[in-house]
C-alpha cells in the first residue's frame, strides 16, 4: 500500500524535477527501485501522475513524469496533512523535553544529579 508520506514525497520530487528516472527517484527517497516503480504505477493509476516518453539519447528511452491537475491538488492536500502531523510531533517532543528538563532539575535540587 502506498502511504501518504511516500505519495507526498514522490509528488514533491516529481513536481520539482519531472525528468527524474526511477533510479534517481529511488535514490532520493531512500527506497528500492522496485518500490519506486510500484509507487509510480499506483500514482499513474490514480490519475495523479502522467508518464510520457522522450528520447534521452539515440538508444535510450526515458519517461517524463508530470503531475496532473488532480496530482497537484493531491500534493497540496498532502502537504497540509504532512505539515500538521509534523507540527503535532513537534509539540509532543517539546512537551516531552520540558518534562525531562523538570525531572532533571528536580533531581538536581534533591541532590541527585
Amino acid at each position: 500500500m502506498l502511504s501518504d508520506e511516500y505519495r507526498y514525497k514522490i509528488l514533491k520530487e516529481l513536481q520539482q524535477n519531472p525528468n527524474l528516472s526511477q533510479r534517481e527517484l529511488a535514490k532520493r527517497l531512500g527506497i528500492s527501485l522496485g518500490k519506486t516503480n510500484f509507487c509510480l504505477k499506483a500514482l499513474i493509476e490514480k490519475g495523479l501522475v502522467k508518464a510520457g516518453n522522450f528520447k534521452k539519447s539515440s538508444d535510450k528511452v526515458r519517461y517524463l513524469y508530470l503531475l496532473t491537475p488532480k496530482g497537484i491538488e493531491e500534493r497540496v492536500s498532502l502537504t497540509h496533512h504532512f505539515l500538521q502531523r509534523k507540527l503535532n510531533e513537534h509539540e509532543e517532543l517539546t512537551s516531552e523535553i520540558e518534562a525531562l528538563r523538570r525531572e532533571v532539575a528536580d533531581a538536581a535540587q534533591r541532590g541527585r544529579p
